[in-house]
């Protein structure tokens, strides 16, 4: 999952919906929550961030504006082990920094960037756990150690906290062959652990709990479970001169390059449009680094001349670059076989960037009636509907355009209301 550029760092998107700590309802909720940031610190030395990524950031930056004085950090050391509680003070300027990394991907390339991470990493040092004083929850939001059930067994007994996560998706077992070879069994491990010791589920969809229902068989009582649709941030300014587009239409697909994501579909369908139009044919943005199993993909990219000139493998790309091809590009195309959630298809929506996605149930649930939706086998339907995009003045697309302004973004202060009463409710019904 691809999510786009994180608000400049200081600034709020989520205005509180009450006051910190308090629920809905008046009750007051005590209990410490302890957020789980292994996946950042995993991945602080990769230039831009995956989907997971990002979710862990934003539920740090939301955390610390909601609950501050309520709100600690902890992780797994990347070597293994338990990190234990990380020095708040430089966690604020880690995320801080890494939103400035991530707009700014280039950066990365410099070696006194990495200097600059391993500095922030020894400001990190980690602390031992404090007694707790009263009820905890420990809250984690990526798949990171979740395979280890004795590791995550030993951290809650350590904290003495209860246990809440999020589920990105179950597409590693409910379709295996579009995982990595031994992606299914671990999975399988994660969510045992998520069986054995979750008193809270969050789902980012629907669909997501539907396909994770069948893998939970024991476990806490009471286990409270609620779906919370991930929002979108606004975009930055728009600033002509500072990146390049391609300057005839285009369309633009970010996503890693896996096979579940069906790129080889797309590019068969550019080669099949380069035949019959030439230097007409709309160009083709890929944006997202390369995965697995991409022989064919990979073939086409490298070896297919017809696609010169044509199709432009971005790769990795900075927040604010992805932000500049999405706005000025025809649609964004998202024709993937499977999806937990489909974040490009909401922030693309969000962004009034008109949205071509396959007719799966997870696009369905976010994009509601504003996409334009093909199955993700109907490639003389891909081209139809990408060759009236590209015409200047398509009805298609203007129809499309209308539907949007229509449709209701989720936004994060929604998404955060779920959370903090899930992290109540946990605390309530343990308390």
């Amino acid at each position: 999952m691809a999510l786009k550029p994180f608000i400049a760092p200081g600034a709020r998107v989520a205005l509180r919906s009450k006051p910190a700590g308090q629920r809905i309802d008046g009750q007051r909720g005590e209990a410490e929550i302890i957020l789980d940031i292994s996946r950042l610190l995993s991945r602080c030395f990769h230039p831009t961030p995956t989907g997971i990524d990002r979710v862990e950031y934003v539920y740090a930056r939301e955390l610390l504006e909601r609950m501050p004085d309520r709100l600690a950090f902890a992780a797994v050391h990347p070597a293994g082990g338990y990190y234990g509680r990380l020095n708040g003070g430089a966690v604020r300027q880690f995320l801080t920094f890494t939103a400035a990394r991530w707009r700014n991907a280039r950066a990365m390339d410099q070696k006194e960037g990495r200097a600059a991470i391993v500095r922030q990493l020894i400001a990190l040092r980690p602390r031992p756990v404090p007694r707790a004083t009263g009820p905890r929850v420990y809250l984690q939001v990526s798949p990171h150690h979740l395979d280890d059930h004795g590791q995550v067994d030993a951290i809650l007994r350590a904290e003495g906290a209860k246990f809440v996560t999020l589920v990105h998706d179950v597409i590693p077992l409910s379709h295996p062959e579009f995982a990595r070879p031994q992606g299914a069994e671990e999975h399988r491990r994660r969510l045992r652990t998520i069986d054995s010791f979750a008193s809270g589920i969050i789902g980012n969809s629907q669909a997501t709990i539907d396909a994770l229902a069948p893998h939970l068989a024991e476990g806490p009582r009471n286990r409270v479970i609620r779906v919370a649709h991930f929002g979108a941030d606004p975009a930055e300014p728009a600033d002509a001169t500072r990146h390049k587009v391609p300057d005839r239409p285009y369309f633009i697909y970010i996503s890693t390059i896996e096979p579940r994501k069906n790129h080889l579909l797309l590019l068969n369908i550019w080669r099949r449009l380069v035949e019959q139009m030439g230097d007409a044919a709309p160009m083709l943005v890929l944006v997202g680094r390369r995965g697995w199993e991409n022989e064919n993909v990979v073939d086409m990219l490298e070896r297919g001349e017809i696609l010169r000139g044509h199709v432009i493998e971005a790769g990795q790309v900075s927040d604010s670059e992805m932000q500049a091809l999405t706005r000025n590009a025809r649609a964004m195309l998202m024709p993937s076989f499977v999806e937990g959630f489909g974040m490009p298809v909401v922030e693309a929506l969000a962004a009034g960037v008109p949205v071509v996605c396959s007719d799966i149930v997870a696009h369905r649930e976010v994009g509601g009636d504003a996409p334009d939706y093909l199955d993700p086998l109907d490639g003389m339907g891909w081209i139809r509907v990408i060759r009236a995009y590209s015409v200047e003045g398509s009805p298609e697309r203007a129809a499309q355009m209308d539907r949007i302004a229509a449709w209701s973004p989720p936004t994060w202060r929604d998404y955060f209301d779920i959370v903090e009463n899930i992290l109540e409710d946990v605390t309530v019904s343990v308390s």
